[in-house]
């Protein structure tokens, strides 16, 4: 049963449907991975395997999905009886009464909810080293971290735990994790999947959620199963014209691809992701697409002002609604320094400076679909610098935001995309010198994740990546160990 772990989630599912192995199996399989590997990689911090058991020996759902093992990132999917600690010590033992919509529809697409997964503290960071679970290591090299904030579920896909797993993304969560583990990462359009019943717009429509992936089919077939808004929700996705997993092999044309290296604000970006995005531009090239670098103004000081005051206030915002629940405020000694400061600042920022980043963000959002006027996709790194060394990004205690600053330097390119609420992919086309995988992000205009899905499929096939194995692997057969 190991020798499923080089399957992706669509192939484990057929399985099923052929009656070849039975939920269980397949759950039996995905629980002895996870204990083999956790343990090195601290990637799973709540086993729910009893639950699992259960569930797979019952009566499931007829899905796309069903009898596969699936994990849940431990921040916004809530899990009704479970544990939801959102990566800190004030609420590691706050345990929702509900399912969240997203969860329902995990569910009824037959999926088994095997485990949740590491993040960091409010998901602030983009690497997964919260200092009440401590760090998730990358399988890829232990001494890296997997990012974040989605780093957790990165690891566990990556190492072979799981086929795939959630994620969400308010910066670049689902994204970062997935270039620094050498998986595909889509995050869709603002509100393609539902956030309810307890969440309509997350930081003012900054948060999407979805999932990371060995496979373009399986991230395709996965949002046809979840996306589609919920009763009450504020607002919605464009309706697809099809479902997604249609696009995968559909020829996407002659697509107009502007690629960029160059961050906003003059950040350096390392050689390695310079090189990863001219590697990627090649190939598109070769692929028949037409290219050439260009760039809209990614931002300025103002716009990254107006961004910090809305992802601070959402981060707060979250903290003190689980005060709300809990019955109680948290202390200083109860959240981790960064947080703390982070608070600080949110607290204040006046209602008039809100509205004001608000519509600062909305503006900078029309200039860019100016753009997309002229361009199917744009073309970045996913990140400025290779899988940062764990670590990197630990506030000391004299500089507490220390990490959120440093953070933007690492990660220039990921946020604009949930300030446009476009849908954007890092792909897993290229590996360093030392093995570290460096993502592409490919940009889609608004409501056009078809067009990422063509794309993906085409780079997919003619670069296969799934074969790739880290060093830290759980199931049978090859690594790089």
């Amino acid at each position: 049963m190991d020798d499923v772990a080089a399957l992706d989630a669509t192939a484990q599912a057929e399985l099923v449907r052929r009656k070849e192995v039975k939920p269980i199996e397949l759950v039996e399989s995905a629980i002895a991975r996870i204990e083999r590997v956790n343990p090195e990689l601290n990637a799973v911090i709540t086993p729910m395997f009893d639950l699992a058991r259960k569930a797979a020996s019952g009566s499931l759902p007829d899905g796309p999905f069903t009898g596969v093992p699936f994990v849940l990132k431990d921040l916004l999917a809530t899990y009704a009886g479970v544990r939801m600690t959102w990566g800190s010590a004030f609420t590691k033992d706050f345990v929702p009464d509900h399912d969240s919509e997203l969860v329902v529809r995990h569910k009824k697409a037959g999926l088994v909810i095997v485990g949740k997964t590491n993040t960091p503290e409010f998901g602030l960071l983009p690497t997964t080293e919260p200092h009440a679970f401590g760090p998730t290591r990358n399988p890829w090299n232990t001494n890296h971290s997997s990012g974040g904030s989605s780093g957790g579920s990165a690891a566990a896909v990556a190492s072979g735990m799981v086929p795939f797993a959630h994620g969400n993304d308010g910066g670049g969560s689902i994204r970062i994790p997935a270039s620094c583990c050498g998986l595909f990462g889509l995050k869709p359009t603002r509100a393609r999947n539902p956030m309810g019943p307890d969440v309509g717009d997350a930081m003012s429509g900054l948060v999407v959620e979805h999932g990371m992936t060995h496979s373009v089919r399986d991230s395709a077939a996965l949002l046809d199963a979840t996306c589609g808004p919920d009763i009450g929700d504020p607002y919605w996705a464009p309706p697809r014209e099809r479902p997604y997993i249609q696009e995968v092999g559909a020829d996407p044309g002659k697509l107009r691809i502007a690629f960029t290296s160059k961050t906003a604000g003059g950040t350096p970006v390392h050689p390695d992701c310079i090189a990863a995005v001219q590697d990627a531009a090649k190939l598109c090239a070769d692929l028949g697409h037409y290219v050439e670098e260009a760039a809209p103004t990614l931002g300025n000081d103002m716009l990254t002002q107006a961004f910090m005051v809305v992802f601070a206030a959402g981060d707060i915002e979250t903290m003190d609604a689980l005060a709300l629940l809990t019955g109680r405020q948290p202390t200083e000694a109860e959240v981790e320094p960064l947080t703390w400061a982070i608070a600080g600042l949110a607290r204040g920022a006046t209602a008039p400076q809100y509205l004001l980043s608000v519509t600062v963000l909305q503006r900078f959002s029309r200039e860019i679909a100016r753009f997309f006027l002229d361009y199917d996709i744009l073309l970045t790194p996913t990140l400025a610098e290779p899988p940062l060394p764990l670590g990197t990004l630990e506030s000391p205690p004299d500089n507490p935001l220390f990490g959120i600053i440093r953070a933007a330097q690492y990660v220039p390119f990921t946020p604009f995309c949930n300030i446009t609420g476009q849908p954007a992919m890092s792909v897993p086309l290229y590996w360093n010198a030392e093995g570290l995988p460096i993502g592409s992000h490919f940009i889609g205009r608004f409501g056009d994740e078809a067009t990422l899905f063509r794309l993906a499929a085409q780079l997919e096939q003619a670069r296969p990546w799934a074969g790739r194995r880290p060093p830290v692997w759980a199931g049978q057969g090859e690594s790089a160990r």
